[in-house]
């Protein structure tokens, strides 16, 4: 794919192996409505069966060191390789999600991947996301209609109550300043 300014678009996505059903059906639903190559990228088995026997398959819910170990392993990992050769990327990020993302910006140097990092939906409201998706017929993922606001791995992400914060369904055993996987390192996350 070529974007308009000449450069190659890729899509990407990362599989850590715990992912919800619903979320794979929405990617299937995703390349077939828009007739996309989507690169899926994996965690290396080698390096999560070590992590598995070490420190066992639920590790996260022992300690916030275990959780980022695991979506260091699981998710940092492929993002890195994901992101090889590429300039920029574009995240889904939005400051009224958490109070780790408050101090965004729509287009900010990411210092960590040093990539340019593009946030076009931040200062968007949970109901402007809503009403783009219903009247563009924006394939998405149904756990949002079973109270999921965000989603993430199966094990790591339950449903919320209606009018609790989206992210509370996010690494809920934490406090709200570690809520985040390691991919947006400029707010606080420990």
């Amino acid at each position: 794919m070529i974007s308009r300014i000449g450069k190659p678009v890729k899509i990407f996505t990362l599989d850590t192996g715990r992912l919800f059903y619903e979320t794979y059906d929405l990617i299937d639903r995703t390349i077939n409505k828009y007739n996309l190559n989507i690169d899926v990228y994996f965690p290396d088995s080698k390096t999560v069966e070590k992590m598995v026997a070490e420190k066992g398959i639920n590790l996260f819910y022992d300690s916030i060191e275990n959780r980022k170990i695991c979506c260091d392993i699981r998710k940092i990992e492929s993002w890195k390789r994901a992101i090889k050769g590429i300039s920029a990327w574009i995240t889904g990020i939005r400051k009224d999600q958490s109070v780790t993302r408050e101090n965004s910006k729509i287009i900010e140097l990411d210092k960590e991947y040093n990539l340019i990092k593009i946030s076009p939906l931040l200062n968007w409201s949970e109901a402007d996301v809503w009403k783009y998706i219903h009247a563009n017929k924006v394939p998405y993922n149904i756990l949002h209609d079973k109270g999921y606001p965000s989603i993430g791995c199966a094990p790591c992400t339950r449903a919320v109550e209606k009018g609790e914060n989206p992210r509370n369904g996010r690494w809920w055993w934490e406090n709200p300043e570690t809520r985040e996987c390691g991919l947006h390192l400029h707010v606080k996350t420990s």
